[in-house]
Parts: structure tokens; C-alpha cells; sequence
């Protein structure tokens, strides 16, 4: 039976800072560590798993700065550790001692429910690991922290031994811990196996236990990619205690995705978990985190990526042109994301006309400059442009087309490259420039000649360009090169291919995308740079 939860009874716990961390190639700082607490507390989630105090030095002086440094408005900060050893007393055992002395308000223990794991990794038998489990979950509640018990390898532990795997959690429970998180820890469980489990363990828990006790949580990997449909399945089982990471960060191919998950609880669900106005920042936050942890943002992220909400397909924007309802699962918006119309070789009117309007350019009422626009970026696109990662560019053939062009800062007569090679030293390239330079003030074209070099023919040639208009266009000083991106078109081989460069270019306040496609590298550079400097100089 589908279960329905209230926010005030659920509990959204992310894990980006211990489980998350586990990521390949990913390494927090204590800084970023610090960094990335406040966005989550900002968020509005419940929890924060901060790492495991008294294993890793650097957890440890984490949560001593964060107990110092960090105001939280929202969260409660949780230090991870094990169940006291076999054989021990919690309030003796030195790991458990340092989990209180982190001042975390609230602990988060593993603990063995599958049998096996008891007998052949602890070493010790059923018994004692349930007596673990009692003795930590109760010291840790007579020393005023919240406890919470994460059941390692449950799905796995009960299918192989249903009634141990019941024993471990009805344990936790009567020991007085918050939650007891149910954990797929290899990622091999898929939504229907996760139904089954957690609605068969709630029937062997409420034979004894009254339902308002029985607070299970979830905790999913992502080895089959099923893990955020694994989380809401068991939250509509009855789950009320999700575990995630922002970005669904983690071992192997990660855990359940914090954004997704909270995507799906709040907009299909209809379970509210975040304070208000916290759900629009979730793209923000999203992005934030990706920086911090030197991690591209995942563009096709669910919810937050930067092609959630894109359309390309021309049917598809036919559609949205008469109600973006129709293939818009939800407004972008909600999320703080925005709709994107893509504009492609599969570009139909309406794509193009709702594209320039979000560009500024009203297009409605021209038929003629629609045709030729969308016939002109077909044609474009066949010979490998992409505007569909290029909006400046697009914007520059619109307004070409519907009112003779953006004013152009210079009028190009030659280039020339020059690559000084050697070998007992650094290469220099090294440019010139022969051009018209466009003031911005009515006055006549003046011709300029410049040289300048750089560490390559494209770092040379933006040089001297520069070195040309820095009069005229004083502004140029504010426009710089943040993104630079080659790829050699699909199809083509070998030194004859084809080449598109995408160049980004920001004036502090917003960044752009020009394309440039030539036979060579350095003319398809020089297109997309000169078009890149020409959208940024008339910028208003």
C-alpha cells in the first residue's frame, strides 16, 4: 500500500561530504568541505553528513571548524562511524568517543543486517552484533545526539535471511534511533525488488511495533542506474528518511541524485521537504557544488542541467510555441531553471521564432526573414555549424538578416601566423593583422596594422586583434576568453577534416558562445573569435 508522508515527518539527510566524497577523481578541502555545507544548508535539507571524525584527520578538523565557523539555519550537521566493536562497551570504544567529541548533534552508525557479512567480515555472531547495535544507539542517546543506523547490504541481507535482517532493524528501532536506513550498498536492487522488501518488512515490524516507531529510511547506489527511482519507490512504500548526494557524487557510478530525488518528492509526490522558497534554488546550489568540486556540471541533468528543459526536435517546439505545458514536465522555473529552444538542422519556423524571441528578436510578423533564417541555419548547419551551442552566433545571422547586422568593429583585409619552433626553448606564435577598424562614434574607418605574439596562433591573433581596436573600442578591456572548445566534425579524417571551434567569451556580467567552421583550426578560430568580440562590443 502506497504510503503518504508530511514534510514535518520527513527527513532529507545528504551524504556528499562522506559517501559523496568517495567519488572517484573527487577531493574535498576542509574549505570546500565548509563551502559546500552552508549551500546545503541553504537548500533546506535536514541533515548533513559531514564524514567520519576520528578516521580522517582532515573530518575531524572539519567538524571542529564547522562547530565554530557555521551558522546553520536549517541543518543539523551528522558525524558517520561504526557501531562499537565486538567485544567492547560504546562509552569505551576510542572510534565511538571521537564521533561525540566531533559536537556533532547527531551520529549516523553502520551496522551488518545481512547475516553473512556478521559472521565472515565482523567475525563475531548474530547476537553480539545486535547488542552492538543496542549499546551504541543507546550511548549516543544518553549523551543527547540523534541516532540514526544505516543497515548495510539490507536488500541483499534480506533476501538471504528475511527474519535476521527484520532483527537488526527492529533493534535499532527499540534502542531509540531516529531512523533506520535501509541500504542497497552494492546498487543491484531495481524499483519493484525495493517495493517488495520494504512493504514485506513493514508487515514483520508492525506484528510487534506500533506504525508511528516504525521510521525507515533509504539509502541507494547507482550500479543499475536505478537509484533515485529506487528512493521514491521506497518512499511510497513508506519510507520517510532519504539519504543523497548533490549530484548523485559517489563510489563507483554513485548514489541517489539530492536534486532529482528532492525533484520528485516535491513536483511528483507531493511530499514538501524544503522550506519555502528553497526549491528554486536547487539549480544554483547544483551548479555551486559542481564548482566547488572541480566537476563539469552534468548538462543533462534531471531537474537542474542546463538541458533539462531544451527542445530541438521543430515538432516539439510547434508545440511548446501554442503551450509549453505540452512538453514541459513541470515549469523550469519551480527549480530556478529555464527553458532553452534549440536551434538545429532540425529547426522549423517555429523553432527559430521562438528561439529569437528568447534572444530579444520578435519574429511573429515576418514571414519572409523566418524562411530565410531557417533556411540560411540548415544550410549552416549541414556544413557543421551548431548554434544550438552558440546563442551569439545565432543572434548575429537574426539580426543580419532582419535589419543589415550588429555594426561590426573591424573589416578584416589579411591575417598571418608565424609558429617559431625551438627546440632549446619555448614556441612562440606570433601574428599580424591588416584590418579596418569601425569606431563606435560615426567616425570614418581607420586602417591598422598589428603584431603580437602568444603561446599559440589563436592566443596571438586574439592579441593583436586586441592590440588593433584597443583604441577605438576601449571597452575590449572588459571582454575576456573564458572557454575555448575544437572538435573535428564527424565523418571527417585524418588532416583534411573539418573543424568547429566554439569560443566563450564574458564581460563580468554575462558569457556568450560564438562558432567558427573553416578547413583549419586557426579559421575557424578567427570566425568565431571576430564574431565573439563583435556580439560583445554591442552589448549594450
Amino acid at each position: 500500500m502506497t504510503q503518504t508522508h508530511t514534510g514535518e515527518e520527513f527527513h532529507v539527510f545528504d551524504t556528499t561530504l562522506r559517501d559523496g566524497a568517495q567519488m572517484e577523481g573527487l577531493r574535498f578541502s576542509v574549505a570546500d568541505k565548509l563551502a559546500v555545507a552552508e549551500l546545503l544548508d541553504d537548500l533546506g535539507v535536514d541533515y548533513i553528513e559531514g564524514g567520519w571524525p576520528g578516521a580522517l584527520p582532515s573530518d575531524t578538523e572539519f567538524f571542529a571548524r564547522a562547530a565554530e565557523e557555521v551558522n546553520f539555519k536549517h541543518a543539523k550537521l551528522v558525524a558517520f562511524g561504526m557501531t562499537r566493536r565486538a567485544g567492547a562497551t560504546a562509552a569505551t570504544d576510542p572510534g565511538f568517543i571521537a564521533l561525540l567529541e566531533s559536537r556533532a548533534p547527531a551520529l549516523c552508525l553502520v551496522a551488518k543486517s545481512d547475516v553473512r557479512h556478521v559472521e565472515q567480515a565482523l567475525r563475531t555472531t548474530p547476537e553480539e552484533n545486535l547488542a552492538m547495535i543496542t549499546d551504541s544507539v543507546r550511548t549516543g542517546r544518553e549523551a543527547g545526539r540523534e541516532m540514526f543506523i544505516d543497515c548495510e547490504h539490507f536488500f541483499d541481507g534480506f533476501r538471504h535471511d528475511p527474519e535476521y535482517a527484520t532483527l537488526v532493524v527492529r533493534t535499532a528501532i527499540e534502542a531509540g534511533a531516529e531512523a533506520v536506513v535501509l541500504c542497497d550498498t552494492n546498487g543491484g536492487s531495481i524499483p519493484s525488488a525495493i517495493t517488495e522488501a520494504v512493504t514485506e518488512l513493514r508487515r514483520r515490524l508492525e506484528v510487534d511495533l506500533p506504525a508511528d516507531r516504525i521510521r525507515l529510511g533509504m539509502h541507494a547506489q547507482n550500479d543499475t542506474g536505478c537509484a533515485v527511482a529506487n528512493t521514491l519507490a521506497a518512499v511510497q512504500a513508506g519510507v520517510m528518511h532519504v539519504q543523497c548526494t548533490a549530484n548523485g557524487y559517489g563510489e563507483r557510478p554513485g548514489n541517489a541524485d539530492l536534486f532529482s530525488v528532492i525533484g520528485g518528492l516535491e513536483t511528483k509526490l507531493g511530499i514538501k521537504v524544503l522550506p519555502d522558497g528553497c526549491l528554486e534554488k536547487m539549480t544554483h546550489i547544483s551548479h555551486a557544488i559542481a564548482e566547488i568540486a572541480n566537476m563539469a556540471p552534468n548538462e543533462h541533468a534531471p531537474y537542474v542541467g542546463h538541458a533539462a528543459f531544451a527542445h530541438k526536435a521543430g515538432i516539439h517546439a510547434s508545440a511548446i510555441k501554442a503551450d509549453p505545458a505540452l512538453y514541459n514536465h513541470i515549469e523550469p522555473e519551480v527549480v530556478g531553471n529555464d527553458m532553452r529552444i534549440l536551434v538545429t538542422e532540425m529547426a522549423g519556423r517555429a523553432s527559430v521564432e521562438l528561439k529569437s524571441r528568447e534572444l530579444g528578436v520578435d519574429l511573429s510578423g515576418d514571414k519572409d526573414a523566418l524562411d530565410r533564417i531557417t533556411r540560411r541555419v540548415k544550410e549552416l548547419e549541414a556544413k557543421g555549424w551548431s548554434f544550438e551551442a552558440a546563442d551569439a552566433s545565432f543572434e548575429l545571422l537574426v539580426r543580419d538578416e532582419i535589419s543589415g547586422g550588429l555594426p561590426r568593429p573591424f573589416t578584416l583585409d589579411t591575417y598571418r601566423v608565424i609558429v617559431d619552433h625551438d627546440p632549446q626553448g619555448p614556441t612562440i606564435a606570433e601574428a599580424t593583422v591588416r584590418l579596418h577598424v569601425n569606431g563606435g562614434n560615426g567616425e570614418d574607418p581607420e586602417h591598422r596594422i598589428a603584431t603580437a605574439q602568444g603561446n599559440g596562433p589563436v592566443n596571438a591573433l586574439d592579441a593583436a586583434l586586441r592590440s588593433a581596436l584597443a583604441t577605438r573600442h576601449p571597452r575590449l578591456a572588459e571582454l575576456s576568453l573564458t572557454d575555448f572548445k575544437v572538435r573535428i566534425l564527424a565523418g571527417s579524417t585524418g588532416t583534411d577534416a573539418v573543424t568547429r571551434v566554439l569560443i566563450t567569451m564574458g564581460d563580468g556580467e554575462i558569457e556568450w558562445t560564438t562558432v567558427g567552421v573553416a578547413p583549419n583550426l586557426i579559421e575557424a578560430s578567427w570566425n568565431a573569435l571576430a564574431e565573439g568580440l563583435a556580439y560583445g562590443l554591442n552589448r549594450p
